[in-house]
């Protein structure tokens, strides 16, 4: 019986992995979906946030049945607690990457980011989908240091925010103000997915430590 569980246990690790490879690329076509104007992809990301949601609710229910039938103590228990905070990091990522998309769909057939801030939103994508993707692995191979790392790149992510509202906020900015609001809103939805994934790391040092940062 021992065995079946820690087999359960492997699985919902295995399942959030897949779900987190599910959210990046949500992100990744949203961003896509935003910087080409593309209708078709813009509304597969909205479609797509049901099966996010569906996949969020299967593996909550896998853990809160191992939670109430097997009583875990130490490790399992921090185990299957983190899991329930990732997953809703997970949904919140995916909604976030939801409203990236409405942004674009908005904004249709043009484009809703300038091409001078092209080069900006890449970049805060970039570095959303390396944080996205650290996460999967810290969460996959339990890996404290690389979840100090990850820190580092909300850092990054923090700036190219900063910098992004300094041109909205320039008198140089000549876009009138709807296109600046879409632009901070963009700005916040990344920084978010990034804040997520921080979050996610945060929960792998509690599982393998047991303390909070």
């Amino acid at each position: 019986m021992r065995d079946q569980y820690y087999e359960q246990l492997d699985a919902i690790v295995d399942d959030l992995v897949t779900l987190t490879g599910t959210v990046r690329r949500a992100v990744a076509d949203a961003t896509k979906a935003l910087l080409e104007a593309d209708a078709h992809v813009a509304e597969s990301v909205i479609a797509g946030d049901k099966d996010i949601d569906e996949a969020t609710e299967m593996i909550e229910e896998r853990t809160l049945l191992l939670l109430a039938t097997q009583q875990p103590v130490a490790t399992d228990l921090r185990q299957l607690v983190a899991t329930l905070r990732m997953l809703t990091d997970l949904q919140r990522m995916g909604d976030l990457s939801v409203h990236v998309a409405k942004v674009a769909r908005r904004r249709m057939p043009d484009s809703a980011v300038p091409i001078n801030l092209h080069p900006t939103i890449i970049s805060m994508a970039a570095v959303a989908d390396s944080m996205i993707d650290s996460a999967s692995r810290i969460v996959a191979n339990r890996d404290v240091a690389a979840a100090a790392k990850l820190e580092n790149e909300d850092d990054e992510m923090d700036r190219l925010r900063l910098d992004l509202f300094r041109t909205l906020l320039s008198d140089g900015w000549p876009h009138g103000v709807e296109p600046a609001i879409d632009l901070a809103l963009l700005g916040r939805y990344y920084e978010r997915i990034g804040d997520h994934a921080v979050s996610m790391a945060r929960r792998v040092v509690y599982l393998v430590t047991g303390q909070l940062t």
